[in-house]
């Protein structure tokens, strides 16, 4: 077991912090930090700013040309060795004359896994790993299940008012909650790959599902807008009852209209809408498979009590966000979700993860799965 000195995890914990700066633009690539010492003494540092762009190793390197020999690099995700839209970062690393790596974690893309160090300590350079893997991991949870379960991560975020209600009788649900929350959700936005939702809340909201430019600016680790991709929008419409005309489809970011009705799938075509038809033998397992195949490492689900319903029971749910305001919406209303029970034992335990306040609302962050029925 590697001995780790304080040093060693203040530069892993400054590459922690350096990663999370890639929340908004690095998807579907993980997000990972780097920093460069000599001499415990940082000389160079970066993240993985955007998709496509240089890597974390490769922004570091660019700051110190060549003094970066004998230097140490702390990594939080292991240096990749193929060659994809950037060359690879352990040979980077390698030529820079790097003498050691401490790296937080191993890749779990199959492309790397092993691959990086192994091509590190081929050319004698020292690698460590393990150090705050914890953390490390906690920073990309949806990277990690898509290369490991080869499906995506699914947060469901509902709002409800203290008395358990999503809705009116009518459908009404716009707000339950107040500003504060409602950026918060933009946050959740920009940083998922996908944002997925049903017929019942596409009819009822009217729903754009988009991030606004508008409120851009309010964001933290705010990127630069023009470099930003609007995550891909999911419709899962069985029965094929929206339009066209309707402003969801009006706005030109990718867009998934999975339906089995025969019209919707062969109604005018849009560029930026793809029809995907649905099958009782594909269902929702299928929709999440081919969304991590299109590379989507985090799928937000903005629905009713009934697709978030489906999805807790079938167990494609791996955190849920509650945003409960400070109202009651009387006992017509509707539930948070659709899931008859009859029996305390057939409910679904959640682990707490978070709690906090937003403006007049609470936030409440829960882990569902075995992980939540375990601890």
């Amino acid at each position: 077991m590697t001995l780790f000195s304080s040093f060693d995890s203040a530069m892993m914990a400054r590459a922690l912090r350096l990663a999370e700066k890639g929340v908004y633009l690095a998807r579907p690539n993980p997000r990972v930090g780097c920093v460069l010492t000599r001499d415990e003494r940082v000389i160079g540092e970066g993240y993985h700013r955007v998709f496509g762009q240089a890597h974390a190793e490769i922004e570091a390197l660019r700051q110190v040309d060549d003094s970066a020999r004998g230097a140490t690099a702390y990594v939080t995700l292991e240096p990749c060795a193929h060659q994809g839209k950037t060359g690879p970062c352990a040979l980077a690393l390698i030529e820079a004359g790097v003498t050691r790596v401490v790296c937080a974690m191993r890749d779990p893309n199959p492309r790397v896994d092993g691959g990086g160090f192994a091509l590190l300590q081929d050319a004698g350079v020292q690698v460590d790993s393990g150090l705050m893997e914890s953390e490390a991991r906690a920073l990309n949870p949806g990277f990690i299940k898509r290369m490991t379960q080869n499906l995506p991560r699914v947060t469901v975020k509902l709002a409800q008012s203290l008395d358990g209600r999503t809705a009116m009788a009518s459908g009404e649900s716009q707000w339950i909650t107040g500003p504060a929350a409602r950026l918060d959700v933009q946050r959740m936005r920009a940083s998922s790959d996908a944002i997925m939702t049903g017929s019942g809340t596409f009819l009822a909201d009217n729903p754009s599902l988009n991030v606004r430019s508008e409120l851009w600016d309010k964001l933290d680790n705010q990127p630069d807008w023009d470099l930003f991709r609007q995550p891909l929008r999911v419709l899962i419409d069985r029965q094929g009852q929206a339009n066209l005309a309707q402003k969801f489809f009006r706005i030109d970011s990718p867009i998934w209209w999975v339906t089995d009705s025969q019209k919707a799938l062969t109604e005018q075509d849009l560029s930026h809408v793809t029809r995907l038809p649905w099958t009782e033998a594909v269902g929702i397992r299928g929709v999440l498979k081919q969304l991590a195949d299109a590379q989507c490492n985090d799928v937000m689900v903005e629905a009713g009590s009934r697709l978030a319903g489906v999805l807790l029971q079938q167990g494609f749910v791996d955190e849920l966000v509650i945003y409960q305001a400070a109202k009651i919406m009387g006992s017509t209303a509707r539930p948070l979700v659709e899931w008859p029970m009859d029996k305390m034992e057939q409910a679904q335990p959640l682990k707490l993860l978070d709690c906090r306040h937003l403006g007049e609302d609470l936030r409440l962050r829960y882990q569902v799965g075995n992980e939540s029925r375990s601890s």
